[in-house]
C-alpha cells in the first residue's frame, strides 16, 4: 500500500510504516469527529418535535397532552397561580397561536424553538424534552425574553 495515496502528501524522511499507521489514525479521528456529529441534529429535531407536539396540542385543545409536555416546574407554577389543574389552567392562559419552528437552537440540555408567532424555551429531561416557558417575546436586544407561561 502507498501511503501517499491514502493522505495525498509525502513526509521526507520517513519511512512507509509511519506514514500508512498516520493516515490511518487521521482516518480513524476523522470517522469519530464525524460520527459524533449526529448526536446535536437529534438533540435539535428532538426539541423541534416536542415544540411541535405542545403547540398542535394547544391548537386542537388538548390541553391534557400540553400539560404533559410541559416541565413539572411550568406545570407546578401555572397550577398555583390559577389555582386549578393544569389542564383546567392552561385552557384559560393566553397564549398565541403559532405555527411551524422556523429556527431551532440548542445548548447542551437547552433549547430555544422558534416558531411562527410564538417563541418556547425548553429543557431536556429524562423524559424527553419539555417545555420551560411559552408565549415568549423578545424584549429588545439586552433584555430577557417576557413569557405568557413560565415555570417558577
Amino acid at each position: 500500500m502507498n501511503p501517499t495515496l491514502l493522505s495525498g502528501a509525502v513526509w521526507p524522511g520517513r519511512p512507509a510504516p509511519a506514514r500508512s499507521v498516520r493516515a490511518l489514525l487521521c482516518a480513524g479521528t476523522v470517522a469519530v469527529l464525524v460520527g459524533g456529529c449526529g448526536a446535536p441534529a437529534a438533540r435539535v429535531d428532538g426539541a423541534r418535535a416536542a415544540s411541535e407536539r405542545f403547540e398542535r396540542a394547544l391548537a386542537s385543545g388538548d390541553h391534557e397532552a400540553a400539560c404533559r409536555l410541559l416541565a413539572p416546574e411550568t406545570s407546578g407554577q401555572l397550577e398555583q397561580d390559577e389555582g386549578k389543574a393544569c389542564r383546567e389552567a392552561l385552557g384559560a392562559e393566553e397564549l398565541p397561536a403559532a405555527g411551524a419552528a422556523r429556527a431551532t437552537e440548542v445548548y447542551g440540555r437547552q433549547a430555544v424553538v422558534r416558531l411562527v408567532g410564538d417563541t418556547l424555551f425548553l429543557s431536556q429531561f429524562n423524559g424527553g424534552w419539555k417545555v420551560v416557558a411559552a408565549g415568549c417575546t423578545p424584549q429588545g436586544e439586552q433584555q430577557p425574553y417576557q413569557c405568557v407561561l413560565k415555570g417558577g
